[in-house]
């Protein structure tokens, strides 16, 4: 793009990513018609249409395809460089940052994070955006979010990673459905079951269980773990979760927690941000302060 506008080239990449003139202005602090020119400018330069309306949104040409990469990843580079040429004062910065999590995530760790941050930055503002664990690498290398908190690996080549804590799966129920006996592998296998969406990226049971040959009756699926103790309370349904929230979980209600019958791994939960943000001054402080908050939780 011959004589580049730094605020074209932000325009191409959010619009790309957003699929939204309204959600690109948005973020840009700007208005829609100025996205528009934006848009009429880049299509002048590139001489093509770029973006077309389509039923999701605006849906990007091969030619926008093409460019997508090198304008986002040059974008970020001189970003960065940008900022690490300025002094970052947190007491200051308005800008708003997305966090990828769970909903197990937003009940135990969200408490911690946002009382931390807005400590130094009470101008920022957080946007907790709901995981689907398939899509965090993608999320992570379009700019999405700023960072993810999972505790599958992503193994994605241009995302870095800093280990949070590490929990144990265990299984949650009411004290009526064991009868006052321990669970054992024919309780469990005979037992009626409440499983969690995959989505989360809590499968490491179900993995194990396809590995050994054990079997279980799924007789209910929810997409999340918040309602588990209002669905487990009175009933005979068994569930597996982390011992962490398991435990939180139990010490508000007669719900007992028991050690799975089979074993399975310990798992780590772990920050996961693009290869490089840690370069520009306001993301290192958003990913430090994210693991200095839960740091102090798990001491």
């Amino acid at each position: 793009m011959a004589h580049a506008d730094l605020n074209l080239v932000r325009t191409f990449v959010l619009l790309y990513e957003t699929r939204s003139v309204t959600l690109t202005a948005q973020r840009l602090f700007v208005t829609q018609p100025s996205v528009s020119y934006a848009l009429s400018r880049l299509r002048e330069q590139f001489d093509d249409r770029l973006f077309v309306r389509g039923r999701n949104g605006m849906e990007p040409t091969v030619t926008a395809r093409q460019l997508y990469p090198a304008l986002r990843d040059g974008l970020q580079q001189l970003e960065a460089t940008l900022a690490s040429g300025r002094d970052f004062n947190p007491a200051s910065c308005t800008r708003r940052f997305r966090l990828a999590l769970t909903d197990l995530g937003e009940m135990s760790l969200l408490p911690r994070i946002l009382p931390r941050l807005h400590a130094e930055a009470p101008g920022i503002e957080l946007e907790v955006v709901a995981l689907e664990i398939d899509r965090a690498s993608d999320w992570l290398a379009s700019g999405k979010v700023n960072a993810v908190i999972c505790s599958r690996p992503l193994n994605a080549a241009d995302v870095d990673r800093r280990a949070l804590f590490e929990d144990r799966y265990v299984c949650l129920s009411d004290p009526q459905a064991l009868g006052g006996e321990p669970l054992d592998l024919a309780r469990f296998s005979a037992g009626r079951h409440v499983v969690v969406a995959s989505a989360s990226g809590h499968d490491l049971a179900d993995e194990v269980m396809r590995r050994d040959g054990i079997e279980r009756k799924v007789s209910l699926e929810i997409p999340h773990f918040s309602v588990l103790p209002q669905i487990l309370q009175g009933s005979d349904l068994l569930a597996i979760l982390p011992a962490q929230i398991a435990s939180d979980f139990a010490a508000r209600s007669s719900l007992v927690v028991s050690e799975l019958p089979f074993p399975v791994p310990p798992f780590e939960v772990a920050l996961y941000y693009q290869t490089g943000a840690e370069r520009a001054p306001a993301q290192r402080w958003f990913y430090e302060g994210i693991v200095a908050a839960i740091g102090d939780q798990h001491a």
